[in-house]
């Protein structure tokens, strides 16, 4: 019996690094192979027929939604292990529909990872925990307030298009990286923002970031110093090196005393 073929999908180089080695150092395991970006783990998908697909959902060009809808459209077979930080429950359920078998987050442990693939494995389904309380969290709040009208659904393309769009690519990008002429590529546009009722990019980067079709990543919250704080600090002891607060550049030396 073959080794259990995994691929890896995930657009940050060092977390596809650690999932190599965990999964790889696992007996009857195997990575065969990793992705950057969802339209690199389309084509991987279908050249290297893996057993698991370990996709993040917050990708590149593609995003990991539409990603396994692309996959599973070619392969129904094909087993999925969501492994992103993405918590959403219009994803989860977009995610659902879609086919996945199986969801964990990024805040889950190790040992988590380990049960889902094993289960997976064995043809079994998993999820976290979590999934459960977010669709339950989303049922809840659509019986407390109804959802407005339906706004009208992309086409897979029209999607496509949008996401790269939001990411700041030029129509004739969309139409080298679509394989579709410039003109196809500027009426798609043109269609989205009349579909989607939208008149300006910034609207429309606004729509797909509400709609999980691409992830902005908040940057980390920054320390502000405290200037009465600083001031208040208490002075250094005599005979001991005053080390430089940050950015001053240099260190003052106490008088030192003598005996």
């Amino acid at each position: 019996m073959g080794a259990f073929r995994i691929l890896v999908a995930d657009d940050h180089p060092i977390i596809r690094f650690g999932l190599s080695s965990l999964l790889g150092s696992h007996e009857g395991w195997e990575v065969c192979g990793e992705a950057a970006d969802g339209r690199d783990t389309v084509e991987k998908c279908k050249r290297l027929k893996p057993d698991l697909l370990v996709l993040d959902i917050s990708m590149p060009e593609l995003n990991g939604v539409d990603a396994a809808r692309q996959i599973l459209k070619h392969n129904p077979d094909q087993v999925i292990l969501v492994l992103t930080a993405v918590d959403s429950e219009q994803v989860v359920r977009d995610c659902l529909e879609a086919g996945i078998r199986g969801w964990v987050f990024k805040s889950d442990g190790t040992d988590d990872l380990i049960t889902a693939v094993e289960a997976l494995q064995r043809r079994n389904t998993v999820f976290s925990s979590r999934v459960s309380d977010l669709i339950l969290e989303g049922y809840k709040q659509h019986r407390v307030a109804p959802a407005a009208a339906d706004i009208p659904k992309l086409s897979p393309r029209e999607r496509e298009v949008l996401q790269l769009v939001s990411e700041g690519k030029a129509s004739k990008e969309i139409a080298l990286i679509l394989n579709i002429s410039l003109a196809t590529a500027e009426t798609h546009r043109s269609n989205i923002l009349r579909k989607l009722g939208l008149h300006s990019i910034a609207e429309l980067v606004l729509y797909a970031v509400r709609n999980g079709i691409i992830h902005v990543q908040c940057p980390p919250e920054l320390r502000i110093p405290n200037p009465k704080a600083e001031r208040n600090r208490p002075a250094a002891p005599r005979g001991y090196a005053d080390f430089p607060k940050p950015g001053n550049g240099q260190a003052r030396i106490g008088p030192q005393e003598v005996n």
